[in-house]
Parts: structure tokens; C-alpha cells; sequence
């Protein structure tokens, strides 16, 4: 193989890939959270399930991504390993659109695509106009990219040398093992299906051999799942086990159909254009393994328990998050990982809230009755609420660098910002619970109507507190309310500091004991400050 051919060969690998990578990002950038809210609508009917699986990898062109969003999203609970199942199956099942579309003669127009696809991106500036654009583009240089590698291929038809290896690959096992490694190692097997497919074309490799290594693609595929569910929950690593299994029992199936029936003259029977072979026989296999083990979902994800038992959670007792996660570094750039942050995001926030409302209520009560027992567990809860600002902050930080997605690093943005007012709220928490120290040293009690004051101060918080976390937060009702609330209690502060001038006019109130409540006055209605500042973040993600 000359030196310009080997050139040609890794040029068109780039432009093949690289035309993947803009088609796929620009329809994910499209598309929006449309995916996001398909899922989360996402009940446990198992044909709905394959359905949306096969519907949004279809749309994105990539079931690494639909799978990287089911682990993510069965890693935060917001769905059922039964679910991912059906998913699972589906997006099996939309992947391979994309070897259908290589299968169409359009590399005669390729250029016409990147043309235009580049001047809508140039010169249009609606931001939905320039995603259209790269789709355009991408798709145009994918096949740019596929002439090249053919054209590259071509004279190798008479070369003895590389002849024998293609025909290696009729035996079964190498042919699996070596695109199971191929697709594990560049994370795609639209990719490698299309690189397969333009060996096929460039007649350096019959179908007898290419189903094999098909078969082999659509193993290794499962690599990017496996790399997102590191450091995942239990639940998020038994969903990339059954991705694993429904490719390895559909890999099985097929090279026994293959070895014992004429299935393969049959699919070469149907066309004579060789990548439409690859991407007919590429669609059979995983349509034919879904119909297969579709009645047997619910045991697929039992045995993936069996595999991976139940343990007793190590971290419990420590400090750690729950829900965001860490996707690999891979996982991180892959399409349709920016679907899963805000999911994330959103349950680590208010889970950092009911640890800041928690510390609210143990603070009011110690500053109530002037006992300080519970000082020791509002610090450390403390110190648990800042922990998870700082890994909430530095996971944003992380994700937003690589992202592409304007609305995602927009929302980002805002979650940012409620971790950091959440934080100001475990603070003054902390505050109102110091004060105890002052009052046991000094030996204050407050009045009478001090002490109904304070219950009133703590049922006020807790309204709060119960309206922020409601299921319909977002919304310009529960944001009216939101409103309301904080306003009683700049309303409240106003007359508890007047009522306090008025008892220490009278002298039912001593001047520390006055300081000390002036002092837990301010750090109320703080709280409330930041408790509005949260809801008017939350409003913008949901506008």
C-alpha cells in the first residue's frame, strides 16, 4: 500500500468520523431537551419503552448516548432498571439508522450537503438555523469521508497479503473479537459499521466475513456504557450488564444462524450494494434479539441483580453525592451526556436544601429552648452542606467546559447559583444555633412572647421550606406563592423588632438578650431572602 493511499485512508477515517461527530451533536444540539422530558414522561410499558429508545438513539444516531442518559438517569432513581431495559432494546434498534443512511448512493451530492450545511452555520443567525447546518455539514463530510476510504481501499482488491487477512476474518471468533475491540477502542459502532461497510464496498471483505466482525461491533459498543457507570450506583452498573447481555445473546443467536442456515446468501440475495447488506443484516440482528428477549426483560434485569447483589452501602456515613455522578472522561464529551446534568443537578440541589432545612429547624428549636445538645449535629451537617456546594460547584465547573448545548450551560448556571444560596442558608442556621452558646453562658430566657414570636418565625420557615420542595416548583403559581411567603417574613421581621423595642421600653427584655434576638431577626429573614433568591433561579430554568 503506497504512501498517498495511506494518506487517503486515515483522511477520509477523519472526515468520516468527524462528520459523524457534527451530524450527531447537531441534531442532540437540536433536539434539546426534547429527550430529556421523553424519558422522564417514560412509563414501564415495555413497547413504549423500545419505542422511545429506538425513536430518540434514532434521532441523536448514537446508542452509546441513549445508554450514557438511562445509566445516568437510573443512577439518580428517576428510573427503574425494568425501564432501562426497554430503552435499552430500542436503542439497539434506532443505532442502526445510521448504517442504513451510509447504505444510500449519495456520495455524488456529499459535497453539496457540506456546502450548504457550512453557509447555513456561517451566515445564519438563528442558533436553530445553525444546528440544521451542522447536521447539513456533517452529513455531507461523513460521506466525503466514506469516498475517500473506498477509493483508498480499492487497489488493495489485488493484494494477496491483505486478501488473506479479510478472509481470516469468516472464522467466527476472530471475526467477533476484532470488531469488538475495534468499536471498544474509537467508542462507536455507527463508526465502525461504517468503516466496515466501506471495506465491503471497496470489495476487500464478503459479507460471509463482515457479519462476524458486525457481530463483534455491536459487543464492543457497550464499552461507553461501562465507562459511564464507573463510580455509579449499584442499580446504573446492572444497567450497562444488561446492554452487555442482549449483545453478547444476540451475538451467540446469529453466528449460530449464520453457521447452520443460509442466512447469509439470503441477505445478499436481497441487494447487491454491499453496505446495504452490512446495515440489513445490522438491523435484522437487533430487531430479531429485541423480538427474542423482549418477553424476557424482567428476567434479564434479575439476573443482572443476581450478577451484581445487593451491598450494604460503605459510604453511607460519609460524606459523598448521591446523585451527580462521574461519567468517565470519555462519558463527559459523549452525545447525550449534557441529558442527564440537569436531572442530576436538580436532585443533588434539594437534597442539599432538606439538609439546610433540617439545620434551620434543629437551630430554631436550640435558640427556642436554650439548649445547645444539638449543636454537634447542625455542625456537622454544616460542613456536609458545604462539602456538597464545593463538589456541586467543581462538577459544574467540569461539565459546562465541554458542553455545547447553550440551554444546558444556561441551566447549569442556575443550579450553580442555589447551591451557593443554599449555603448562605446552612450558614445562617449555623448562626441562629451559636447563639445558644451566648444564652447557656449568660443564662437568658426569653419572654413568654418572645417564645410565641420564635414558634410563629419557625412554622413560617417551614411553610417555606415544604412550598420549595413541591413537586410544581418552577411554576408561576408556586413562584406567586414563593413570593408571598418571603414577604410575611420581611413583614414579620419589621413587627417582632418592634415588639421588641416595645418590651425593652417596658423592661420585660434585657439589653443582651435584645441584641441576641435583634441579631436571629436578621439571620430570618436572610433565609428568606435566599429562599426567594432559589425560586427565582428555579423559574428560569422552567421558563
Amino acid at each position: 500500500m503506497e504512501t498517498t493511499q495511506i494518506l487517503g485512508l486515515l483522511g477520509g477515517l477523519a472526515l468520516f468520523l468527524y462528520g459523524m461527530q457534527m451530524m450527531s451533536q447537531g441534531l442532540e444540539a437540536a433536539a434539546g431537551n426534547r429527550m430529556k422530558q421523553i424519558l422522564e414522561k417514560l412509563t414501564a410499558n415495555r413497547f413504549l419503552g423500545v419505542a422511545v429508545g429506538a425513536g430518540i438513539t434514532a434521532i441523536i444516531q448514537s446508542s452509546s448516548a441513549t445508554t450514557v442518559m438511562v445509566v445516568g438517569f437510573v443512577n439518580s432513581g428517576m428510573m427503574t432498571l425494568q425501564q432501562a431495559v426497554w430503552i435499552i432494546m430500542g436503542a439497539n434498534i434506532g443505532t442502526t439508522i445510521t448504517g442504513q443512511l451510509i447504505a444510500l448512493d449519495v456520495g455524488a451530492v456529499a459535497p453539496m450537503f457540506a456546502f450548504v450545511g457550512v453557509v447555513m452555520n456561517l451566515f445564519l443567525k438563528k442558533q436553530r438555523y445553525t444546528y440544521f447546518g451542522q447536521i447539513l455539514a456533517g452529513f455531507g463530510v461523513l460521506f466525503i469521508g466514506m469516498g475517500m476510504m473506498s477509493g483508498s481501499m480499492e487497489p488493495l482488491q489485488h493484494s494477496e497479503v491483505f486478501i488473506d487477512l479479510m478472509t481470516t476474518f469468516s472464522h467466527p471468533a476472530l471475526g467477533i473479537l476484532t470488531g469488538a475491540v475495534f468499536t471498544a477502542v474509537i467508542q462507536s459502532s455507527s463508526a465502525s459499521v461504517g468503516i466496515l461497510q466501506a471495506l465491503a464496498v471497496s470489495g476487500l471483505i464478503g459479507l460471509d466475513g463482515a457479519v462476524y466482525v458486525l457481530f463483534g461491533q455491536n459487543i464492543g459498543t457497550c464499552i461507553t456504557a461501562v465507562l459511564a457507570s464507573i463510580g455509579t450506583n449499584r442499580n446504573a452498573k446492572r444497567t450497562t450488564l444488561i446492554h452487555f447481555m442482549f449483545n453478547v445473546i444476540g451475538t451467540v443467536v446469529f453466528t449460530i444462524l449464520c453457521m447452520v442456515t443460509p442466512l447469509v446468501p439470503f441477505m445478499e440475495s436481497l441487494t447487491s450494494n454491499p453496505a446495504a447488506q452490512i446495515a440489513n443484516v445490522h438491523t435484522l440482528f437487533n430487531i430479531v434479539t429485541t423480538l427474542l428477549l423482549l418477553p424476557a426483560g424482567n428476567g434479564l434485569a434479575m439476573l443482572a441483580k443476581k450478577i451484581l447483589p445487593e451491598q450494604t452501602e460503605e459510604r453511607n456515613q460519609e460524606q459523598h453525592l448521591e446523585y451527580l455522578q462521574p461519567l468517565g472522561k470519555s462519558a463527559e464529551r459523549a452525545i447525550g451526556a449534557a441529558a442527564i446534568y440537569t436531572n442530576q443537578l436538580e436532585q443533588e440541589v434539594f437534597r442539599m436544601l432538606g439538609m439546610a432545612k433540617e439545620n434551620v429547624d434543629k437551630a430554631f428549636w436550640a435558640f427556642r429552648t436554650g439548649n445547645s445538645e444539638q449543636l454537634a449535629a447542625i455542625y456537622k451537617t454544616e460542613e456536609y452542606i458545604d462539602y456538597l456546594n464545593k463538589e456541586i460547584s467543581h462538577y459544574i465547573s467540569r461539565t459546562v467546559v465541554s458542553e455545547n448545548n447553550e440551554e444546558e450551560v444556561y441551566h447549569a448556571s442556575q443550579y450553580f447559583e442555589m447551591s451557593g444560596n443554599i449555603e448562605r442558608i446552612g450558614d445562617h442556621a449555623l448562626n441562629i444555633a451559636e447563639y445558644t452558646r451566648t444564652l447557656e453562658k449568660h443564662h437568658i430566657v426569653f419572654s413568654q412572647a418572645a417564645q410565641e414570636e420564635m414558634e410563629r418565625m419557625e412554622q413560617a420557615l417551614l411553610v417555606l421550606f415544604e412550598v420549595l420542595e413541591r413537586e410544581d416548583r418552577g411554576t408561576p403559581k408556586w413562584m406567586e406563592r414563593i413570593a408571598e411567603l418571603e414577604q410575611s417574613m420581611d413583614d414579620i421581621t419589621l413587627q417582632y423588632r418592634e415588639n421588641k423595642m416595645e418590651r425593652m421600653r417596658l423592661g420585660k427584655c434585657n439589653e443582651e438578650a435584645c441584641l441576641i434576638y435583634s441579631e436571629m431577626l436578621t439571620d430570618f429573614e436572610r433565609i428568606g431572602d435566599h429562599a426567594l433568591n432559589i425560586a427565582q433561579e428555579m423559574e428560569k430554568i422552567n421558563l
